[in-house]
């Protein structure tokens, strides 16, 4: 096979010399534009401020994800304030027909699978092939299989993985292209390994693959029973002794993330508390590749306000908070919009958004509504509050914080649920805030990204110590405000207790005080956490890193 690209798929650069060699990145989801649905949270933040650094670094470096027909979900609210979840199709006509067709097999049915290609130079992205099994010879089932990021049903999920993986393989294969290096963004795209062994041998993919965990907790990692896997083909062919053999698995329970973590050359955590985590996870199995860290990054030229950036450049205060206000007049013109509450730009704003999850308690600061309420409704310095993330359309219980957090903004003028948390509204609220918040139980994020390009615009972190805030802290103690480090092995009532209390005394003590007695220190503050933050946190780090640490 050819290690170049066909002609018309070829990068549009001359490939930096430190970058040449050639890889391909499986990734269930990119974040790449608003115009372009077909993420979810921080796993498609990630990939797509890698791809766009891929390109501003000149990497030899392919992306393969899948077009999703209806994205991952649109958030709305319905007639009674509480969520909606709608599925709209998507069509998306600047994205590139291909002639690439073939088919793969899902429950011994043939199915066709078509690639989709993205210009590089539309967004600022490395080539980026997109499949969909969206086709008129495929009947409903077939088709539906790209219709939704996370399908619910546990084999539609698998057979979503399955176009990633053993499409994802086929795709290099109609192209005529061999990369130097496979890397798997998750073990989303394993199947695509039971394609390869039986062309080159398990040692010779284990000197191309690489892979990288994002969950640190076993129990979140892909787990099915192995027949079914079996019967629905995600094996290629291969019979069950042939599979117990490659990947080592003897019962019935088949761990994608092992297997993974077995058939790659190298791993990798995505923060250097993760790398630990994983080591202690997984090195207790046998056969697993050595884990290291590379700490998840953002795309700087991306997501920086330029204004923002060039008065942080010269150290200028004054420009800087002017800039800063325009900014949350904006993001006030959405929470107006939204919920027909005009917020005032003078008054300290605190942000919660990502995905809601029970483990990042998205209403941990609401559960002492007495000392809430202090907080938000103080005449002299008071402190407004917005909220926005999408749950999981299925995750029931995160829905019902969400609901219970737009029933108590109704109560207090100060207080926002705004839906529809994408790209475009992410940007809008990170340029708005004046204070991230992020409050996950300590071990339990891996990394979180979102506090990164917050404070590339001015909003300084308050967040509990877990994930890349630990890094940061190392970087510039003085540049976030970070809470103390509760007991994980306490229950975890007693964990959130802990947490709300030193919540609460941050704002007290320090935040509010600093923010109306001592603006000057506060900008100072501002300016040192917009300073620090890059270039480590910049994705194009993170990109580097991938070559240095993982690639060779």
């Amino acid at each position: 096979m050819a290690t170049t690209l066909p002609k018309q798929f070829q990068h549009p650069y001359k490939f930096d010399a430190k970058y040449k060699k050639s890889a391909a990145y499986f990734c269930m989801e990119f974040a790449i534009d608003q115009s372009l649905k077909i993420y979810s949270g921080g796993l498609g933040f990630l990939a797509g401020s890698h791809i766009r650094s891929a390109y501003d670094l000149k990497q030899n470096y392919i992306g393969i994800g899948i077009l999703w027909k209806y994205g991952y979900y649109d958030q709305y609210k319905k007639e009674d304030r509480k969520m909606g979840v709608l599925f709209q199709e998507k069509y998306y006509q600047f994205l590139e027909e291909t002639d690439i067709k073939f088919t793969i097999k899902i429950n011994n049915h043939d199915v066709w699978v078509k690639a989709f290609y993205l210009n590089p130079e539309l967004f600022g992205t490395a080539p980026l092939f997109l499949l969909s099994t969206d086709l008129p010879e495929n009947d409903y089932l077939a088709r539906s299989t790209t219709f939704k990021l996370y399908d619910s049903d546990p084999k539609a999920k698998i057979a979503q993985s399955m176009v990633l993986g053993l499409g994802g393989a086929k795709l290099l294969e109609a192209l005529n292209y061999q990369p130097e290096v496979y890397h798997f963004n998750e073990a989303h795209a394993l199947s695509a390994v039971f394609e390869w062994i039986p062309k080159m041998g398990r040692k010779k993919l284990k000197e191309k693959l690489v892979f990288t965990t994002h969950t640190p907790e076993e129990a979140g990692n892909e787990k099915h029973n192995i027949h079914d896997l079996f019967q629905l083909g995600f094996f290629n062919g291969l019979s069950l002794e042939e599979v117990r053999e490659i990947t080592d698995i003897h019962d019935d329970i088949f761990n994608h993330t092992l297997v993974g973590l077995r058939l790659a050359r190298k791993a990798n955590g995505v923060s250097k508390l993760h790398g630990i985590v994983s080591n202690e996870m997984w090195n207790k199995y046998d056969g697993v590749a050595p884990i290291t860290s590379i700490t998840n990054a953002q795309n700087k030229k991306y997501w920086a306000d330029k204004a923002l950036e060039k008065a942080r450049k010269d150290n200028d205060s004054k420009k800087l908070k002017e800039r800063k206000k325009e900014l949350k007049r904006e993001l006030f013109e959405e929470v107006a919009d939204q919920t027909g509450k005009w917020f005032n730009e003078d008054v300290l704003t605190v942000v919660w958004a990502r995905r809601f999850a029970e483990y990042k308690r998205p209403d941990l600061i609401t559960r002492d509504i007495e000392r809430f309420q202090k907080l938000a409704n103080d005449v002299d310095k008071p402190v407004q509050f917005i909220f926005a993330g999408k749950p999981y359309p299925m995750d029931y219980n995160a829905i019902r914080v969400y609901d219970q957090l737009v029933d108590l903004s109704l109560k207090h003028k100060n207080m926002a649920v705004l839906a529809g948390y994408e790209l475009a509204l992410s940007k809008k609220l990170k340029n708005g805030a004046d204070i991230w918040l992020n409050n996950p139980r300590v071990t339990r994020e891996a990394s979180g990204t979102s506090g990164m390009s917050a404070a590339m615009n001015g909003a300084i972190n308050l967040s509990t110590n877990d994930g890349w805030i630990r890094e940061f802290v190392e970087i510039c103690p003085d540049c976030s405000f970070v809470l103390p480090i509760v007991d994980h092995r306490l229950p975890r009532f007693e964990q959130d207790q802990k947490d709300l209390d030193n919540l609460f005394k941050a704002f007290f003590d320090e935040i509010v005080p600093l923010y109306y007695d001592n603006p000057k220190d506060w900008y100072k503050k501002v300016i040192s956490s917009m300073s620090q933050v890059v270039p480590f946190f910049d994705s194009d780090r993170m990109a580097h890193d991938y070559y240095e640490k993982l690639y060779k």
